[in-house]
């Protein structure tokens, strides 16, 4: 990850929007994990609960242990707020609504930044990437905008909820990074638990241990074994 520019300092709270617990803690725990650790604020708002993650179990038992896995991988990075808005996982579709409540969400927390997935078709050759993320991402690039406009959603602002147009920039988890954060060790370790967190999902996903497969997804992540930096592709709003 070389000729990155670093991500920006100067701001005090951030909001990840993604679309599945597990989503964050794949590509961008260690960055969060730092920034807490530098007294920032953090939260987390995913669309779905993560339901149909877990082959064999059905996803009225999934949903309860995908939500406390995700509040226990919070917790590991000092993240002390969690929603769900409750789509439905797997099925994400661009429509209205969700951009509608993603503008909700961002009116509420009222971040200076915005953390978020993909949103293109592949994380490189032959490493396609799902509807639900390429929906997400792309709901949220136009949420900011949506969240800014007394217009677009007027009925927000009947919830007492104001315009934000308070988000300087959105850091996406993307195959095309342009700026990168440096992370150390301790906040490399809590990424690491984490993503251990979710130990029932990882084991749905294959018979290594949850460790092997969590190092392996860090390693990749930061490019180191203790410490890295973390790659995101920053829109400038």
């Amino acid at each position: 990850m070389t000729g990155l520019e670093p991500m920006p300092e100067d701001w005090d709270r951030a909001l990840v929007l993604m679309a599945h617990p597990d989503d964050p803690e794949y590509g961008a725990a260690a960055a969060v994990a730092e920034w807490t650790s530098r007294g920032k604020q953090v939260s987390y708002l995913l669309a779905t609960r993560g339901e149909a993650g877990i082959a064999g179990l059905p996803p009225a038992a999934a949903g309860p242990v995908r939500e406390a896995e995700q509040r226990a991988a919070c917790a590991a990075v000092g993240v002390d707020t969690l929603s769900f808005l409750g789509y439905p996982d797997g099925r994400l579709e661009e429509s209205l609504a969700l951009r509608r409540d993603l503008a909700r969400g961002i009116r509420q927390y009222r971040p200076d930044g915005i953390i978020t997935l993909n949103h293109r078709e592949s994380w490189g050759p032959g490493r396609w990437n799902s509807q639900d993320h390429q929906v997400l991402g792309r709901a949220v690039l136009n949420a900011v905008a949506d969240a800014a406009s007394e217009w677009i959603f007027p009925e927000l602002a009947d919830d007492g909820l104001a315009p934000h147009a308070g988000v300087r920039w959105v850091a996406v988890v993307s195959p095309q990074p342009t700026h990168s954060v440096q992370v150390g060790a301790d906040s490399w370790q809590r990424a690491l638990a984490s993503l251990m967190a979710h130990e029932r999902y990882l084991q749905s996903l294959s018979a290594r241990p949850v460790r092997d497969q969590a190092l392996e997804q860090l390693r990749l992540v930061t490019g180191g074994d203790d410490g890295g930096r973390v790659a995101f592709e920053l829109f400038r709003t």
